[in-house]
Parts: structure tokens; sequence; C-alpha cells
């Protein structure tokens, strides 16, 4: 048996080493275990850059987590001394009337948050990039923008690091089991005591929590990202927002050329349900990879059609809601689960990693998390 920890953290990427920065920062003897280095190329953190949205089309219940993370992205940048955040601008576009926009709108008036909504001929009149047909409607918030997601994770690393927090890269947790004042923690040549373990393992929680107890609806899904050439001087970030556009059944988010980088695109929904050891990451190996966001380009951003500059594969972890898990193990009340966060988490990670120390230093949150219980599976399945 290694060194007994007060926390185990199981999974250092977004959620765990925001979760490992807040336990050190309180002088928790905190372990992170990660099966590779991060920030990595092999999971869902990587990239650059996040777009991080206040008025939540996904619910309004998102909207005080969405705030409260942009204040601790705010502090994050101040004590680290690092760039991990620019004001952009989000574009929301969709149909009028869709509940995604409705949403949106909603939340800005319950929480007085600054949203402009423009028209698809004003959006085009705007920004000389867009061309949208008639009948949409765009949402423009002024305070959101773009976070720098590799960035925002070396920061919380090094931070972590300076305040006592121990990390391990390349090892892989094997099994998680019980014991009278905690949990052990296996790894393949180590073993690990803890009276607190949090497994935020993105797409591998599924497998490294198997057998322990309880079911988790997760499924590990193939998403591909795509940079472009574009005329630059339409689509810089100083002039031009991060968006999200979503219309019949595609959604597509992206963002500006930030220094020279070109235009990156995304599709939101959609991809190829894997194994998240055993699929392929190589960019291109489908078809689809550049075709659908070359399509999407010459429809909606025709001046940055230009040629492919690099692609990179990620992964989401979907729950059928697409809403979050963050709860405790129903039979390991020692161990914390924050997973499924479903291709739109990055931006909540700080406020999440606060939220999962909170849970684990005091046993509660200031935040209501009653949505991201794992207990609506289960009522779910009675209906």
């Amino acid at each position: 048996m290694k060194d007994h920890y007060d926390v185990v953290i199981v999974g250092a990427g977004s959620m765990g080493m925001a979760a490992g920065y807040y336990l050190s920062k309180l002088g928790r003897r905190t372990l992170l275990l990660d099966s590779y280095d991060p920030p990595h190329s092999l999971g869902s953190h990587h990239g650059d850059t996040r777009i991080i949205r206040h008025a939540y089309g996904e619910g309004r219940n998102y909207v005080p987590l969405a705030l409260g993370a942009q204040e601790l992205w705010s502090e994050l940048e101040q004590e680290s001394g690092m760039k991990l955040f620019s004001r952009t601008g989000v574009l929301c576009v969709g149909e009028e009337g869709t509940s995604f926009i409705e949403e949106v709108i909603k939340s800005a008036k319950e929480f007085s948050l600054p949203l402009e909504i423009l028209s698809s001929e004003e959006i085009n009149g705007r920004w000389s990039g867009i061309t949208l047909p008639p009948g949409l409607v765009g949402c423009l918030e002024t305070n959101s923008g773009v976070l720098y997601s590799e960035e925002c994770i070396r920061a919380y690393r090094r931070l972590g690091l300076a305040n006592g927090m121990t990390l391990i890269p390349y090892t892989k947790v094997e099994k998680i089991e019980k014991f009278a004042e905690g949990a052990i923690v296996h790894t393949e040549n180590e073993q690990y005591a803890a009276e607190y373990v949090v497994v935020c393992s993105g797409a591998w929680t599924g497998k490294i929590l198997e057998g322990t107890g309880v079911d988790l609806p997760l499924q590990p899904t193939r998403k591909t990202v795509s940079w472009f050439e574009c005329e630059e001087h339409l689509y810089d970030s100083n002039c031009f927002p991060a968006f999200s556009i979503d219309v019949g059944d595609e959604h597509y988010y992206g963002f500006p050329s930030i220094n020279g980088s070109g235009v990156k695109i995304g599709r939101h929904d959609g991809g190829e349900r894997v194994d998240p050891d055993g699929f392929n990451r190589e960019y291109g190996s489908s078809s689809s990879d550049e075709h659908e966001a070359r399509n999407f380009i010459q429809k909606y951003l025709p001046k940055a059609n230009g040629r492919l500059i690099k692609g990179k594969t990620c992964l989401y972890t979907l729950t059928p809601d697409e809403h979050f898990i963050i709860d405790r193990h129903p039979a390991f009340s020692n161990v914390m689960i924050a997973a499924g966060f479903s291709g739109h988490g990055f931006k909540f990670s700080s406020v999440i990693g606060k939220i999962i120390c909170d849970l684990v230093t005091e046993g509660k949150t200031s935040y209501d998390i009653s949505m991201f219980s794992l207990h609506r599976f289960s009522n779910e399945s009675k209906k």
C-alpha cells in the first residue's frame, strides 16, 4: 500500500485538475492519477479553445453555474498570470421559436444578462463573413467568449502542484474498492488509500466503475474539429464572435481566427459511438470528418472556405438527456462521480472543480446540482 491521501482523484483532465487545485488550496493531501499526461490530445479537453456562454439554451438552471465559472476563470487568470479567456462575444443562431433560442432569451431576461436579438438580415449586415438565409434569429452575448482550454488546465496544474498537490501521469486505474474508512484505488503496480475518491475520467468513467454497483448511462462518442484558412480581416477574433448555429437537424459551433489560426468548426450533434480504448483517432479516417464541416462553411461562412489547415479528433461522453452527472456513488458513500459532460461541460470545469471540493470538504455546495443526480435515470426507467 502506498501513502494514504485525503483525496484521490481519478482523471486529471478538466474537472479533475480543477478539483485538485481547489482541494490543494485548502491544504488537503490530494493525489491525481491519469492514464496520460494532461493536457493531452486523447480525451475531451484539447483543441486549444472552448466557448463559454452565460444565457444558456440547454436550461436556465445552468446560468448560475456559468456565471460562477466565469468568475473563477477570471480569478485563475489573475492568480496564474496566464491568458485564459478572450471576450469575443458569442452568437447563437437558430430558427425563431425553437426551444434552444427561446431558452437563451428567457435565461438572459431572468438573470439580466446583456443580449442582442438579431434577424438573419441584421447578422449578415453586421458580419460580412456570415451568410444566413431568411427566417433565422441570432442571440449575441457580448460578455461571453472563448476559453483557452489547454492553458486553463496548465494553470490549474501549475498552481495545484505549487500548493502540494501530487500528480502521477501515465497511470491507469484498474479498480476501486471499499475499505472501512474510505476507499482503495488500484493501479497496475500500486494501491492508494484515501478517505475520499473522485472519479472524473471522461469517456473511461464507466469502465473504471464497472462492477462497483452503479450503472452509468454513458456513451463515448467520436467527434472532430477542423480549422480552415479564411479571409482573416473578416474572421479575426478582434471583430468576429464565437458562434453556435442550430438549423434543422444540424448543430455546428465554431471560433473566430485567433492569431491567424483559421476558423475552427465542429459539429455538436451526431458522431460515432465508440469504445474509448478502441477507435480510429486519425482525423480523415472517415470521409465525413472534413466533408461535414466543409459543407457547413460553404453554406454559412463562405469566405472561410479555404484549405484545411488541420483537423483533430476528440471524445464526447453523452448521457441520455445530455445533462451532467455530479453525485455520490450509490454504494460507495466516499466516492464522488463527475461525468457525462456531453460536449458542453468544459466551460463549467472551474465551478465543477469548486463544487467537488465543497462536497468533499463540507458535504454540501451552495450551487443547485439537483438536476445532475444519478436518481433521474432510475426514475426515468420507472415511467
